[in-house]
C-alpha cells in the first residue's frame, strides 16, 4: 500500500532553522483577537435578540448553526484552493465580508436578515482561519506548537471579550451598537493587508523553500492509517467542540436559569470561561513541542471528564471555578490537533488546516443547533448532564500513532 510522508517536528523547539517572525505572528494573533471578539459579541448578545425577536432556543441555536455551517462548508475548501493558488490578501477580503455581516446584524428587522448576517460573518471567518492558520506555520521558523498557539490564543482572548463588551456596550445601548464594532473590523483589514504584503514578499518564499533539515524529521505511514489517524482527530474535535457548543451559545442561559443570575452577571462568568481557554490555548502548542502533540491530545480531552461530570450538580461558586479548570483542559487540544494533522500531511498545511477549523465550525454550530431543541424539549439542565460525557471520547486518543516513535523506527530502518 502507499505510504503518505509525515512530517515530524518534536525537536522545532529546540532547533528551529530559520528566524521565527514574531511579529507577524502578533500581528496575525492580534486580528484572531479582533475576528472572534465581533463573532462572540454576536452569540452573548442571543439573550438580547431573544427579547427583541421572541426568538426560542431552537432558533438561537439555527442562528449558530448558519454562522457556523457556513464557516465547516467553506473552509475546507478555502484550504484547498490556497494550497494551489496561494492568495496574499484574501485575509483582509474575507474581513471585508465579516464588516458587512456585522452592519447588517446591527439593523436586521428580521429573524431571516440575522441568518444572512451571521451567513456573511460565517463566510469572513472561513477565509481567516485556514489562511491564517497557514500564515502561522510560515511564520514559525519551526517553532510550529507555539506559532499555533500564538495564532490561537488571540482568537481565545477575542472570544473572552466579546461577552464583556456586549455587557458593557450593547446591552447598554441597543442592537444598534453592534455597528460600532465595525471599526475593530477596519483596524484588522488595514492589518491583514501589512500581513499580505510580507505573505507576497517572504512568506511564498518559505513555502517554495523549506528549512533544510525537515527531511530527517519526515516518516511514510500507510494511506489507510492515515485516513483513519485523520478520522479520530475527527472525532476527538467532535467531543470538544459539541461541549465547547454548549459553553458557547448557552451557559449563560444556564446560569440564569439555575442560578437566577441577572445577564450582565452571567455574561461575565462566561468572560471568565473564556479567559481560561485562551489560558489553554497557548499552553497546548508549546507543551506539543515539548512532550509530543499525542500526550496533550490525550491528556487535554480525556482530563477534563472527572470536571464536565461534576458541573452539573455544584453550587455557583463550584460552577464558576469548574468551567475555568475546563477551559483550560480542553482548549490545549486544539493547537496540538491541528500541528499533529499538519505532520500528517505536511504538503496540504491549508487543505488540513480548513478541515481542522471548517469540521470544529461544524461541530460547534450543529451541536448548539441540536442541543439548543434538545433543551426547548427538555431542558438545560438535562443538556448539561448529557454533554458532561462527552470527553469520554478522550479515551481514542489511545489509537493516534505516536509520530515521535515512527520517527525513531524509520531512522534505524534508513540506517
Amino acid at each position: 500500500m502507499p505510504a503518505i510522508p509525515v512530517s515530524f517536528s518534536s525537536t522545532d523547539a529546540q532547533a528551529p532553522t530559520e528566524k521565527t517572525a514574531f511579529t507577524i505572528l502578533a500581528i496575525i494573533s492580534v486580528c484572531h483577537l479582533l475576528n472572534d471578539m465581533m463573532q462572540t459579541l454576536l452569540s452573548a448578545i442571543y439573550p438580547l435578540l431573544q427579547s427583541n425577536y421572541g426568538l426560542n432556543f431552537t432558533q438561537i441555536g439555527l442562528i449558530t448553526l448558519t454562522f457556523q455551517g457556513t464557516g465547516s462548508i467553506l473552509q475546507p475548501m478555502v484550504g484547498f484552493y490556497i494550497d494551489r493558488n496561494p492568495r496574499p490578501y484574501s485575509l483582509a477580503a474575507g474581513m471585508g465580508l465579516t464588516l458587512v455581516g456585522l452592519a447588517l446584524f446591527s439593523q436586521a428587522g428580521s429573524f431571516a436578515t440575522l441568518l444572512l448576517a451571521a451567513a456573511l460573518v460565517g463566510t469572513g471567518s472561513s477565509v481567516f482561519h485556514p489562511e491564517s492558520s497557514r500564515v502561522a506555520r510560515m511564520a514559525s521558523g519551526g517553532r510550529h506548537g507555539l506559532a499555533q498557539s500564538l495564532f490561537q490564543v488571540g482568537g481565545n482572548a477575542g472570544a473572552a471579550l466579546g461577552p464583556l463588551l456586549a455587557a458593557l456596550i450593547v446591552f447598554r445601548h441597543g442592537q444598534t451598537s453592534v455597528a460600532w464594532f465595525s471599526v475593530a473590523a477596519l483596524l484588522a483589514i488595514y492589518l491583514l493587508i501589512k500581513v499580505g504584503h510580507w505573505y507576497k514578499g517572504q512568506g511564498l518564499l518559505r513555502l517554495k523553500s523549506p528549512p533544510p533539515g525537515n527531511e530527517s524529521r519526515v516518516v511514510s505511514l500507510p494511506r489507510g492509517r492515515v485516513a483513519l489517524t485523520l478520522v479520530l482527530l475527527l472525532v476527538l474535535l467532535f467531543s470538544k467542540f459539541f461541549y465547547m457548543a454548549s459553553m458557547g451559545s448557552y451557559y449563560i442561559f444556564y446560569l440564569m436559569d439555575k442560578f437566577h443570575l441577572p445577564v450582565q452577571s452571567a455574561q461575565l462568568y462566561l468572560f471568565v470561561f473564556y479567559g481560561a481557554v485562551a489560558v489553554g490555548t497557548i499552553s497546548g502548542g508549546p507543551l506539543g513541542d515539548r512532550f509530543g502533540r499525542r500526550v496533550v491530545i490525550w491528556i487535554s480531552i480525556l482530563g477534563a471528564l472527572p470536571f464536565t461530570l461534576a458541573l452539573p450538580y455544584v453550587d455557583l461558586f463550584w460552577t464558576g471555578l469548574l468551567s475555568v479548570v475546563i477551559g483550560v483542559i480542553f482548549a490545549s487540544a486544539f493547537p496540538a490537533i491541528v500541528v499533529y494533522a499538519q505532520e500528517l500531511l505536511p504538503n496540504r498545511v491549508g487543505a488540513v488546516s480548513g478541515m481542522s477549523f471548517g469540521f470544529a465550525f461544524g461541530m460547534a454550530g450543529i451541536g448548539a443547533a441540536l442541543l439548543g431543541h434538545l433543551a426547548d424539549r427538555t431542558s438545560l439542565a438535562y443538556v448539561y448532564h448529557l454533554c458532561s460525557f462527552l470527553p469520554a471520547i478522550g479515551l481514542l486518543a489511545i489509537f493516534l500513532p505516536d509520530l515521535e516513535t515512527e520517527s525513531r523506527r524509520r531512522k534505524r530502518l534508513d540506517s
